[in-house]
């Protein structure tokens, strides 16, 4: 499981092991946000018609770089 979430969260994964955090504190610190990127990233909320529309685990507390790793990915669709 954790070399997923690192798949989708490397940038947070290798922060948090870097800050001293057991791989089980990392996972549980990082499995959402992975989940909820990577349905962004995979271009899932790209054409919805209204905020309505995103279910409710759509949204996940992310810092700016993941928001920009986002942006970039949709603008190359």
């Amino acid at each position: 499981h954790c070399l997923a979430v690192r798949a989708v969260c490397q940038r947070e994964i290798d922060c948090d092991r870097g800050h001293g955090y057991s791989w089980k504190i990392t996972l549980l610190r990082n499995y959402w946000k992975s989940k909820v990127k990577q349905e962004w990233l995979s271009g899932k909320y790209s054409n919805i018609p209204s905020q309505f529309s995103l279910p409710e685990k759509s949204m996940y507390p992310m810092d700016v770089d993941t928001w920009g790793e986002i942006l970039e990915a949709e603008l190359e669709r």
